[in-house]
């Protein structure tokens, strides 16, 4: 088992999937967040139809906290902390769609696939490193931690001398290990860099992020909000992507019969690439949803001002989404599971996320068809401690 007790009960898993005590839980509980005088206590929502509602009510549920004892319950209030400014998950009805189509620019699925030969040619890049460190070696240093801050630069529109700075600066942010002055020093330094890249694409928009932007809406989307745009795609989309790399990878070879699906038409590796998001769900919950207003949900009142934080691990596996939910079977046709969120907060790369996964899977079977673990019966190290599940390190071998 993956999971520690100690632990808020919405982040415990086991294997690929949720803890013994989070299945256990009811359609709608009350748990604990926190210790001490910081403890906090929420509603756990922990099925699909549940998760659903709350997600998808955007007049009864707000997004946005309370950072200040003179905003409205729901965060309504002219006091938001700077770091989140531009993070979409802080936005609310009306201001939320207006947030989201300043970023729709850079998300333009022609956009995208543009992105494909430069997502192939840093997979490319990442297993000829593998293969240099020689077999057998760690996939989740080499390849899981490498490939998304390459393609998320890329997306930005980070210059490329920049972008090894620039993502272990991302990096040091999210690193648990270090000290919270260490994280914050990172941050501000990381902060100070997006700025200044802004300022200067002001001037001369590029091709990334930052420049569709600035081309499309100039002074309409504020420094601050482009800060906060990049630091919410770089935060989110790194230990997303890593995460959903290395806990992929785990799961075609402990089930090799599913590998063939990326090993054929692209139409099959999208399928299976949407099942393996649905089967790992790396994503704990997104952002705590705050009541406006009395709900009555699942036989439960939730009381205005209380919170409920959302199992997406559970979601995905309810019974009542699809039989036998916790098989991974590639070969699914795809159901309306909730990986990249539900609503008007439906993750904005979505489909850069799908692509990049198809890319990595399917190039690394192409280069190492007889890619295996290196010790199949050890213990697997899982990642626990950062903001999305998934491995601290995958040792393999072919």
């Amino acid at each position: 088992m993956s999971g520690d007790d100690s632990r808020p009960l919405h982040i415990r898993r086991d294997g690929f999937g949720p803890a013994e005590d989070l299945r256990s839980a009811g359609p709608l509980t009350k748990i604990t967040i926190g210790e001490g005088a910081g403890a906090e206590t929420s509603w756990l929502a922990a099925n699909h139809a549940v998760v659903r509602q709350v997600l998808g009510d955007h007049q009864r549920f707000s997004n946005r906290r309370r950072w200040h004892d003179q905003d409205e319950v729901g965060g309504k209030g002219i006091f938001r902390p700077r770091e989140l400014v531009g993070n979409l998950m802080d936005y609310d009805l009306p201001e939320h769609p207006r947030m989201r189509q300043k970023l729709l620019p850079g998300f333009t699925l022609r956009r995208i696939r543009r992105l494909r030969p430069y997502i192939e040619q840093i997979v490319e890049e990442r297993l000829d490193a593998l293969e240099d460190e020689g077999s057998p070696a760690d996939l989740i240093e080499v390849v899981a931690d490498e490939v998304p801050g390459a393609v998320l630069c890329e997306l930005i529109g980070v210059p490329r001398d920049d972008r090894a700075t620039f993502t272990q600066l991302c990096h040091r942010h999210l690193d648990p290990s270090l000290s919270q002055r260490k994280r914050a020093a990172a941050g501000e330094a990381f902060s100070r860099y997006l700025l200044t890249m802004i300022a200067r694409q002001r001037k001369e928009p590029g091709e990334g992020l930052i420049g569709a932007v600035v081309a499309e809406h100039g002074d309409a989307a504020t420094d601050e909000e482009l800060r906060g745009f990049c630091v919410q795609v770089m935060l989110a989309g790194d230990d997303n992507i890593s995460g959903m790399i290395g806990l992929g990878v785990l799961a075609l070879l402990r089930h090799p019969e599913q590998i063939a699906a990326f090993q054929g038409e692209d139409q099959a590796a999208d399928r299976a690439v949407d099942e393996m998001i649905r089967y790992l769900t790396v994503p704990y919950a997104p952002t705590p949803r705050t009541a406006m207003q009395d709900v009555t949900i699942a036989g439960q009142t939730i009381k205005e001002g209380e919170t409920v934080t959302c199992s997406l691990p559970m979601a995905n596996r309810d019974p009542a989404l699809l039989p036998d939910p916790d098989r991974l079977d590639v070969t699914r046709d795809p159901v309306p599971h909730v990986a990249f969120g539900h609503g008007v907060h439906h993750c904005l790369g979505a489909a850069l996320a799908r692509l990049e996964l198809r890319v990595v899977y399917s190039a690394l079977w192409q280069r190492f068809p007889k890619l295996r673990l290196a010790d199949p019966e050890g213990e697997t190290a899982y990642r626990l401690t950062t903001p999305a599940y998934g491995l601290t390190s995958l040792m393999v071998e072919w």
